[in-house]
């Protein structure tokens, strides 16, 4: 899902909302989920190894997928949600709009 009418802007010119969103280490690897109000940079964060962590460790380097939502909490629960699923589902989540598994940053932050 691609950004949607925002209630606000940010003094850098983004919108004021949040991301959940799915990283990858390959095709049906490992998953990450997360979010954060500013997904090119987290991104950023996951690819360069910035921070310690499961990302870093297991190779989480690919945006499968994303979601945008108005408030942090919205984004919290969905995240908290899409943890409990099973692995399955995650992976028809992400399937349904992006069969190949693609890097999809481009897509969400244009």
């Amino acid at each position: 899902m691609a950004r949607q009418a925002y209630a606000g802007i940010r003094c850098d010119g983004g919108p004021i909302g949040f991301w959940v969103y799915i990283m990858a280490s390959d095709r049906n690897g490992t998953l990450y989920i997360g979010q954060t109000d500013d997904l090119g940079a987290r991104v950023a964060e996951h690819r360069t190894g910035l921070r310690p962590g499961f990302t870093r460790q297991y190779g989480c380097k690919t945006l499968v997928w994303a979601e945008w939502h108005e408030t942090r909490s919205g984004a919290f629960m969905r995240e908290r949600r899409l943890k409990e699923w099973r692995r399955s589902w995650k992976v028809l989540l992400i399937e349904k709009d992006n069969p190949t598994w693609a890097d999809r940053l481009d897509h969400y932050l244009t």
